[in-house]
């Protein structure tokens, strides 16, 4: 998993400093009915490290792994991102992130098969879980940076 991590690294060396330079007007402008504003958007990706950072690290130890999923909406209201400087939830992140890309350096290879399932998601070894935790990051640093 040791390219995964680095993949992760890349991927937060090449957006932080856009991040860091986003005005905070512009993060906190309402982005239209039913949709997060980017502030929201990033807080749903700290979530998702939060999450995820459970996941990586109990799942080796467990064969299954069963594990809660959660609900993004609600997480993100309860965490009121929209109140929260800018500049302090970049760096929540990146911190979260950088911390998480250690965690994945270090799975195991015997371990990479271990069958997770979580919350109503069909079950899927920790590998995909894993793989697919670095996607869902890049998909939604799309939307905070191009949206």
């Amino acid at each position: 998993m040791i390219e995964v991590a680095g993949e992760l690294r890349d991927e937060m060396d090449a957006v932080l400093p856009r991040l860091r330079s986003m005005a905070e007007a512009d993060v906190s402008r309402d982005r239209g009915p039913g949709k997060w504003m980017k502030k929201e958007i990033l807080g749903h990706l700290i979530d998702s490290a939060a999450n995820n950072h459970q996941r990586f690290v109990r799942a080796p130890a467990a064969d299954p792994f069963v594990g809660p999923g959660y609900d993004q909406n609600a997480w993100v209201a309860a965490n009121r991102y929209r109140e929260r400087p800018w500049s302090e939830l970049v760096e929540l992140w990146a911190v979260l992130n950088r911390h998480l890309a250690h965690v994945i350096a270090g799975v195991p290879a015997e371990k990479l098969q271990t069958r997770c399932l979580i919350g109503d998601n069909q079950p899927a070894p920790l590998e995909w879980w894993i793989r697919d935790y670095v996607r869902h990051l890049k998909h939604h640093l799309a939307q905070i940076l191009d949206g």
